[in-house]
């Protein structure tokens, strides 16, 4: 099989050739048809996570070590099964892969929340994942059915889609007199803002400072688009609420839009904190009680909301964010651009030959 792995922190993806792996016990393999590229393996590639304050997490301070296999989005045709599988899905069937893995035999396994799992094991994070033409799954389960889906739209839907759809799920007690403030319209955000649209009634707001991303925030069904370059984004806010925002998801996870999210808050609102930019929160202690809001983190999503998010697609309640494809070969550049903002929607990567 070939895989493109990393081999060092902001180096090329490498191309390695190795043999095709043989599933065993409850394992199934997948061969790769396609890939969705995530911001977030840019933290893998660049090798930390920004803690804010010139402070970093590295891959060994996650016990992750090199060469490895990212890619958290694979797509893929059914091959073989290990000998312990018990399942319907028949050989030849296209399945997307949910990543989100646990070690299936704890207490947060149990109730359906692996992604809480204290040995959680992703594919592309701990296990190999779908920077390759082929993956090996560890239970039939982690397939999940896309008839009637695009499969490279389904690709997106394993992380980008189940990490919005379970923020946005967050935010879904909000008061009929709210409006809902989004903030950060790259992929993720983008996916938030198409499930809020036909998720949530209340009015959006989406904050960026990318005026292109804002133009697709609308077309994905803002309501308001606020780009702090050009004004300012809690003012704007204020005049646009109440007395501040009901909830506020927060795609990005800086210290700048930490500051902003928790400022436009109205008293009794909840600050959503999904993405993973790295900062610092700065904020009294006292404005918790005082102004009785609420602090909470988003991380991926479960099975249970996996599942529920591909019915609502199916259903086509939830507007379809623009996919491009590109050949495998080409995933650091990819990367590269999706550093760098010049990647609307989600790119996917697909091995030669398919």
């Amino acid at each position: 099989m070939k895989s493109y792995q990393l081999v060092a922190a902001d180096a090329p993806l490498e191309l390695v050739e190795s043999e095709t792996p043989t599933p065993q016990g409850t394992e199934v393999l997948v061969k790769v048809t396609a890939c969705g590229v995530c911001h977030s393996d840019l933290h893998f590639w660049h090798g930390f996570y920004d803690l804010g304050d010139g402070t970093k997490m590295t891959l060994e301070d996650r016990n992750i070590s090199l060469p490895f296999t990212m890619g958290h989005e694979p797509v893929g045709e059914v091959l073989a099964y290990g000998p312990d599988v018990e399942t319907d899905i028949k050989i030849g069937e296209t399945r997307m892969v949910f990543p989100w893995t646990g070690c299936g035999d704890c207490a947060r396994c149990d109730e359906g929340n692996e992604q809480d799992c204290a040995n959680v094991a992703p594919l592309g994070v701990r296990r190999p994942g779908g920077y390759a033409d082929h993956i090996i799954v560890p239970h039939p389960r982690y397939l999940v059915n896309i008839d009637g889906v695009d499969p490279h739209y389904a690709c997106t839907l394993a992380c980008a889609g189940v990490t919005a759809f379970s923020a946005i799920k967050k935010a879904r007690a909000i008061a009929a007199d709210d409006k809902l403030v989004i903030i950060g319209a790259g992929g993720v955000g983008l996916t938030g803002v198409g499930i809020a649209a036909d998720y949530i009634e209340n009015d959006m707001i989406v904050v960026d400072i990318d005026e292109e991303k804002l133009a697709a925030a609308r077309e994905a069904g803002a309501d308001h688009t606020i780009n702090p370059k050009r004004e300012n984004a809690s003012e704007q806010i204020a005049k646009l609420t109440t007395a501040g925002a009901g909830t506020v998801v927060d795609f990005v996870g800086s210290t700048e839009t930490a500051a902003l999210g928790m400022e436009v808050l109205r008293r009794g609102g909840t600050y959503v904190l999904v993405g993973l930019y790295g900062g610092r929160l700065n904020f009294p202690t006292l404005a918790l009680p005082t102004r009785d809001i609420a602090l909470r983190g988003s991380y991926v999503g479960n099975l249970g909301e996996m599942h529920e998010l591909m019915e609502l697609v199916k259903a086509g309640k939830v507007d379809p964010i623009p996919v491009s494809a590109r050949p495998m070969s080409e995933v650091t550049q990819t990367l590269q651009d999706l550093e760098d903002g010049r990647i609307i929607g989600r790119v996917v990567v697909v091995p030669d030959g398919v």
